[in-house]
């Protein structure tokens, strides 16, 4: 039996290994074009500790929300923390009112990864992308 998720969680989804990088998260059911998917709750921190909490690391689940302001969804349990970048992805990352949000860019098919265009990182060029897209940029 799958515990109940939370109301933010607005579609089934599962976590398994990504083809990408690490684990990913799938869908498990139809999610519609332009619909929220769910999303990220974890620690407020600042920026600054959001940063140094991420040096050296490859690996972070950080998203700086506003000027001041970070998630760190390390120790969370949402299944949207798994979402690896992708340079043509097929949902969107949005911060709206400090919530890290996911939408859909387009209908997302049961057992398809569920990605975003991470856009700027703590990596600045120098991790190498392993989406596969067409037109990868190649670097994160």
């Amino acid at each position: 039996m799958n515990p109940v998720r939370p109301a933010y969680q607005k579609f089934e989804v599962a976590v398994r290994k990504s083809a990408i990088d690490g684990f990913g998260v799938f869908a498990a059911e139809d999610i519609p074009a332009q619909k929220k998917i769910g999303e990220i709750r974890g620690e407020s921190i600042s920026v600054s500790e959001g940063r140094r909490r991420a040096e050296g690391r490859q690996r972070i689940m950080i998203v700086e929300v506003s000027p001041r302001k970070a998630i760190d969804a390390s120790q969370s349990q949402d299944p949207m923390r798994f979402t690896n970048h992708c340079c043509r992805p097929n949902a969107r990352l949005a911060i709206r009112d400090g919530r890290i949000e996911f939408y859909a860019l387009r209908a997302i098919t049961p057992g398809e990864e569920i990605t975003v265009n991470y856009g700027e990182t703590h990596h600045n060029g120098t991790l190498a992308c392993r989406c596969g897209a067409p037109g990868c940029i190649g670097w994160l």
